[in-house]
């Protein structure tokens, strides 16, 4: 039976999500905490300024992603082309996307009358939280099963408290 264009597309797209590698979305979590505990290390600073440095940072992270990707991809020989490059955008993209959930809550913190410090927990804390949720995301999409799902889970939340006992470190 022949395939339309349209449910081939619809098939390469299923296949990309089952395949999905949430690495970069783990990896742009932390990097976010990073970045959220080196601010608040520094003490009061302009929310705009926080903002900016999360998307600012994931963005650079991202293509520095997106650059040793491809290089990788050249080094092996295999040639580059649009369709090479923008999967490896697609892919790495998560990087940047883990960045945007921490920068909103610095945005709406004045909603909740947080002052410097309270912003900073609140991001430090969407951060983490999301950093978890990427690596349920890959578990529970690739198939663990509850066990594994479970470790994946406890792992990053291990890891995302590491981070904020750095901030109490740094801090203190």
């Amino acid at each position: 039976m022949f395939k339309t264009r349209r449910s081939e597309d619809h098939e390469r797209r299923a296949q990309r999500r089952a395949h999905a590698d949430y690495t970069g979305g783990v990896y742009g979590s932390m990097l976010a905490s990073s970045v959220i505990v080196g601010a608040g290390a520094l003490g009061s600073f302009p929310r705009v300024e926080l903002i900016l440095l999360l998307l600012a940072t994931g963005l650079v992270f991202w293509i520095a992603h997106v650059h040793a990707e491809l290089f990788g991809e050249r080094m092996s020989q295999r040639r580059l082309n649009r369709d090479v490059v923008l999967r490896v955008c697609r892919e790495e993209w998560p990087i940047f996307k883990a960045a945007i959930p921490p920068a909103i809550a610095v945005a709406v913190s004045p909603l909740f009358s947080l002052g410097a410090q309270g912003t900073v927990w609140l991001a430090l804390i969407v951060a983490v939280g999301g950093q978890v949720g990427w690596s349920l995301a890959a578990a529970f999409r690739s198939g663990a099963s509850t066990r594994l799902v479970v470790v994946s889970a406890a792992v990053n939340l291990v890891l995302g408290v590491l981070i904020i006992v750095l901030k109490v470190v740094l801090t203190h």
